[in-house]
């Protein structure tokens, strides 16, 4: 069901329940109202008879009946005069509407209505007879002066009800075609346009949301342009290995095995000093060893799966150290990483290796200091800090390079988090935290 159809609804129930709620209070208070208007038009009927009789205390005659016309205006009310013989005569009572169509209808009396009781009023003649004075209600007038009063309220409430419809659905209509352009711009970010901006909506939720989703739509595009160029750059990085490592093993397998072969045809003849062509050989095999070794190393190292993340680490900063002696680093790590799943070691050593290359080559730092520790609580995780004492820098002027943006993505790879800190002059210090199962 769709929001208008549910705030009509909810309107529509909310009307009903204040129509039948004002219902039963109208008809309680027209019952008030029609027993409150009829017991008063009784005491005042008694008192006019009292005030007009008070000088004449009894009738001379039976038909002498001009001390009663000050009864012919009451309202409400039906009053006869029974004479001695049955006979009844009619002083009010005739308070029908003029208009038939003003009759309230039966229900409606029967509920407003009630069985209010018949008043008699004795008087004497002066020859002794005894006249009875017969008061009844009859508040049909009143009751439709209420009903009409009723009317008038329920109409009240009708037009109130509608013209709450109407603005409900003025400003549905506006708020929808709000809605309409945020979820096309929403269908939009999900097949990958992010160049069609929101426009600035006049209601503040509206245009919140799509602030909000404005700058989502920047930083998808931002992740979306660095992935892009972070990938161009990784194959570009597989096409230069590839190119290196085939013209090293063009220029170095090939060379050398050219040599062993030509020493091996050489000692064929018999006069070849086979002594010397076996210490040759075997130089040139000592070579090729040394560059399978290397390549193997800048390929994987196998050291990482023979002995473990600690001592492969261990072996790198040995490795930097012995090339750059005026750089002082420590590590400290645990053998319990050496536990750690093996996709999760090759990700932490490749982001360490980074580290060190960009201290080498951009930080000038002379202290680094690598932490490296397994934690149990609050779940289990590994802990990484990287902390120089360099000249650091300042992101927001960082435009190129792929260093960091490589190390977030192998992190993030993980489910992991990092977290970079640096300010120039303040040297760099990167935080990480892998789970790890």
């Amino acid at each position: 069901m769709s929001l208008r159809h549910q705030i009509i609804y909810r309107i529509l129930i909310s009307s009903l329940c204040m129509v039948v709620l004002g219902g039963a209070i109208a008809i309680w208070q027209a019952r008030q109202s029609v027993d409150k208007e009829v017991e008063a038009s009784i005491h005042l009927a008694l008192q006019l008879i009292t005030l007009g009789i008070a000088d004449a205390p009894v009738f001379q005659q039976v038909d002498d009946l001009s001390h009663l016309r000050v009864l012919q205006e009451t309202r409400h009310l039906s009053i006869q005069l029974q004479k001695p013989d049955g006979q009844l005569i009619q002083f009010t009572g005739d308070h029908q509407p003029s208009n038939p169509e003003e009759m309230p209808p039966a229900w409606y009396i029967r509920l407003v209505q009630e069985n209010y009781p018949k008043v008699e009023h004795q008087l004497k003649t002066k020859d002794g007879k005894v006249l009875n004075l017969i008061i009844q209600a009859q508040p049909l007038d009143e009751i439709t002066e209420v009903w009409q009063e009723s009317v008038e309220f329920f109409a009240s409430i009708l037009l109130l009800t509608l013209l709450t419809f109407a603005a409900v659905n003025l400003v549905f209509n506006k708020s929808l075609k709000s809605i309409a352009v945020i979820v096309d711009a929403l269908r939009g970010i999900e097949s990958g346009q992010y160049q069609h901006k929101l426009p600035t909506f006049a209601v503040e939720e509206f245009d919140n949301i799509a602030k909000a989703v404005n700058h989502m739509m920047v930083e998808l595009e931002k992740t979306r342009q660095e992935n892009r160029a972070l990938t161009q750059h990784s194959l570009a990085i597989q096409e230069d290995e590839r190119q290196r490592l085939s013209q090293e093993l063009h220029d170095e397998f090939g060379q050398s095995l050219t040599a062993i072969k030509v020493m091996a045809v050489t000692a064929a003849h018999q006069k070849a000093d086979t002594r010397k062509i076996s210490i040759s050989i075997t130089e040139v095999c000592d070579h090729l060893m040394t560059v399978v070794r290397s390549m193997m190393q800048q390929l994987h190292p196998l050291v990482l799966t023979e002995l473990g993340l600690k001592a492969t680490l261990e072996d790198l900063v040995n490795h930097w150290a012995e090339r750059n002696p005026e750089l002082e680093l420590t590590i400290n790590c645990g053998d319990e990483v050496d536990y750690i799943d093996k996709s999760i070691t090759i990700h932490v050593f490749r982001v360490i290796q980074e580290c060190l290359t960009n201290v080498i080559r951009h930080s000038q730092a002379q202290h680094v200091n690598i932490d490296l520790e397994l934690l149990d609580s609050p779940h289990a995780q590994l802990q990484l800090r990287i902390q120089d004492d360099g000249k650091g820098c300042d992101f927001s002027k960082i435009n190129r390079g792929f260093g960091l943006l490589g190390m977030k993505e192998r992190i993030k790879s993980l489910n992991g988090e990092i977290l970079c800190r640096s300010q120039p002059g303040e040297g760099m210090s990167i935080s990480a935290w892998v789970p790890v199962v």
